[in-house]
């Protein structure tokens, strides 16, 4: 085998969004002369950049100031107006907003495509010195003797499906750090070994997700309204015991931004969180706004719903965890881009003075606890009881019970304590509980069947290389997964990765369809038996979302 070469920097960071790029222009601010450099594992940075967006630029704000002159595309589309409906299957409710805790507020905001602020901000990053390598994933941690991080190799290219040398093979890059950030997203397979080598979630409550699967699309312009921003909840969860909402943000160029968020608790296996967008789509009020227009992109991504209870402990020998590797989404107000980014620009601070002062490869306890001593913390301390609140009394009692919550923090009257998290694949419950769900057929106008979508988020992977989805056993899936729970993998996938075929023959066995994997991670989050492991594929895999 050829052995890896390697390249030294001062720090290494794994992951091209908010946090990664936030960390990496302070780094510079601070320190022009040390060595930074970000890998990206999609095509490009932004490719797998996936997010509603309604920005809040606090964070912006702190780090380029001189943001909205500066050309940055987030700057185009203020928020105009704000809506939230609760929906019944074929009407609405308007909430007012006044009885909402002032931070709910959108004013001051604006939304837009979080992948092309990330392609911004990439620039920007590029003119103070990083250096910027998209297309290279980070596939495995190193540690020096002492066993602290002392950077990651990038994946080989050019392995077969059957793990031989291609002739174009080559191995990977080994990228040493002083210090080493990951910023992975949500779930990122780096930062769950980490967490488990340093045991990081000793004092926290396990993380949960959402799954938020979301499509742009091109509207009358008749009827688009610039930074108009529209919530819903009700409506079809209502139906199966589960909650969410779904959005639809009028962005520029007269697009839409629509999605739809599933929280990954849910009980009945039956339920299909990509089926249950595109039921959302056909809400009356829904579909007078998308008549007469049409989808011009489609993606998923698991987002952070666990709140400051499920922060871990941020800081490790060698490195730290940044942006959604740690989970700093403020759940009510469906953002965390600012929080992330915060939290880069307090890590690249901690570790500026840490390389001025001589160190290497120790712990940063002092950005662990900047963090906590942050706007992040205030922010997320207010809102801490409403992801768990909606969780165990649903959609309806559990939001007025969450507002009644915020709004005690927010007076300071003391409020209830923190409630605890239980994973979300532990919620799954038998099939035989339930009956199967009946979910009308896309009719290719407004809904549209999975595989359809998933060509509109532009994904490729190279075919013959080693399945990224890793089995721990195989014989779980038809023995445990489709004999007790029916099969749901086939059904939370956004992406139809996943399919049992042979039934009907009464010879099952499930087939990995991986060259679909938009690299969501909701596999790996709400496999029941947690038999599913998503390992990064060969660089530059993955989709490619335009401007997402």
């Amino acid at each position: 085998m050829s052995e890896r070469e390697s390249m030294p920097y001062d720090v290494v960071i794994v992951g091209g969004g908010p946090a990664g790029l936030g960390a990496a222009i302070r780094l510079k601010q601070v320190n022009p002369d040390i060595s930074v450099c970000i890998l990206e594992k999609g095509s490009e940075i932004g490719a797998h950049i996936l997010s509603g967006a309604v920005v809040d630029p606090k964070a912006l704000d702190e780090l380029l100031p001189e943001w909205r002159s500066s050309g940055c595309p987030m700057a185009e589309t203020p928020v105009t107006d704000n809506w939230h409906w609760v929906l019944t299957k074929t009407g609405k409710y308007a909430v007012p907003h006044w009885p909402m805790p002032p931070f709910m507020s959108n004013d001051g905001n604006y939304t837009g495509s979080l992948g092309n602020l990330c392609r911004w901000l990439a620039e920007q990053a590029t003119e103070l010195g990083v250096e910027i390598f998209p297309g290279f994933p980070a596939a495995e941690v190193l540690f020096d003797e002492k066993g602290a991080v002392m950077g990651v190799a990038t994946g080989d290219m050019g392995v077969a499906r059957d793990g031989t040398h291609k002739p174009d093979y080559q191995p990977g890059m080994e990228l040493h750090a002083k210090y080493t950030l990951f910023a992975e997203g949500a779930r990122g397979h780096l930062t769950k070994q980490l967490k488990a080598h340093y045991d990081l979630e000793r004092n926290c409550q396990p993380q949960v997700y959402g799954i938020g699967i979301k499509e742009l699309w091109d509207i009358d312009p008749a009827k688009h309204v610039p930074g108009r921003v529209l919530h819903t909840q009700g409506w079809p969860l209502s139906e199966s015991n589960s909650w969410g909402g779904g959005f639809l943000y009028h962005q520029a160029n007269n697009q839409v931004a629509l999605g739809f968020v599933t929280a990954l608790d849910y009980a009945n296996p039956y339920v299909s969180p990509y089926e249950e967008f595109q039921r959302w789509k056909q809400h009356p009020e829904i579909r007078a706004i998308l008549e007469g227009g049409r989808r011009v992109a489609y993606g998923a991504r698991a987002i952070n719903e666990g709140g400051w209870q499920s922060v871990p402990h941020l800081a490790f020998p060698g490195g730290a965890l940044i942006g959604c590797s740690a989970g700093f989404v403020n759940v009510p107000r469906i953002k965390g881009s600012h929080t992330a980014m915060k939290s880069g620009m307090l890590a690249a601070e901690a570790i500026a003075a840490a390389i001025s002062s001589g160190r290497e490869h120790d712990e940063l306890g002092e950005y662990d606890t900047a963090v906590r001593e942050s706007w992040i913390a205030v922010e997320l301390k207010l809102v801490k009881n409403a992801q768990p609140l909606v969780a165990k009394f649903g959609g309806a009692l559990g939001t007025v019970l969450a507002g009644a919550d915020m709004w005690a923090r927010v007076l300071r009257i003391n409020p209830v304590k923190a409630m605890k998290h239980h994973i979300d694949a532990e919620g799954t419950q038998r099939a035989d509980l339930y009956k199967p769900i009946e979910y009308p057929k896309a009719d290719g106008v407004i809904s549209f069947d999975r595989l359809t979508n998933v060509s509109y988020s532009y994904t490729n992977h190279e075919e013959d290389q080693p399945c990224h989805l890793v089995l721990k056993d195989p014989d779980v899936p038809v023995n445990v997964n489709l004999r007790l729970y029916a099969g749901p993998e086939a059904r939370f996938c956004p992406a139809g990765v996943y399919e049992f075929v042979g039934v009907a023959e009464g010879q099952p066995r499930l087939q990995i369809n991986a060259q679909n994997c938009v690299h969501c991670k909701t596999c790996d989050i709400k496999d029941k038996t947690q038999n599913i492991n998503w390992v990064t594929p060969e660089g530059g895999g993955g989709p490619n979302y335009p401007n997402m």
